[in-house]
C-alpha cells in the first residue's frame, strides 16, 4: 500500500491543511486578538506543529518513494527559507516547540 493511500495518513494530511488554513487566516489579526483568542491561536499552532512532526517522522520511516519525495520537498523548502542544507528537522521542530512555550508565557503575562 502506498504511503498516501493510508486512511490515517490522508486524515492527518487533511487535518494539517485545515490547521494551516486556520492559522494563516488569522495570523495578521493576531496582535489585535484578545488574550483568550491569542492562546487559542497558539494552541492551534502547537497542534499543527505536533501533527507536522508526526508526519515528518512517518515520512522518514517510510520506504515509499512518494513519501521520500515529500520528505525531500520539505527539506528543500527548509533550505529555501535559509536553514542550513544539513539541518536536522527534529531540531527545527524542537526549537519551534520552545518558541510556542515562550509565546504562551508572554500571552499569559499580558493584560
Amino acid at each position: 500500500m502506498s504511503f498516501f493511500n493510508s486512511e490515517v495518513v490522508r486524515a492527518e494530511l487533511t487535518k494539517i491543511q485545515e490547521l494551516q488554513d486556520s492559522v494563516y487566516i488569522n495570523i495578521f489579526a493576531f496582535t489585535a486578538m484578545s488574550k483568550e483568542k491569542k492562546l487559542k491561536h497558539v494552541e492551534m499552532l502547537e497542534e499543527l506543529l505536533d501533527k507536522q512532526k508526526i508526519l515528518y517522522t512517518r515520512l522518514s520511516l517510510s520506504d515509499d518513494p512518494e513519501a521520500k519525495e515529500m520528505k525531500e520537498r520539505i527539506l528543500d523548502s527548509a533550505k529555501a527559507m535559509g536553514l542550513p542544507p544539513d539541518i536536522d528537522m527534529n531540531v527545527v521542530f524542537s526549537n519551534m516547540s520552545k518558541m510556542i512555550i515562550v509565546m504562551k508565557d508572554q500571552i499569559d503575562k499580558s493584560d
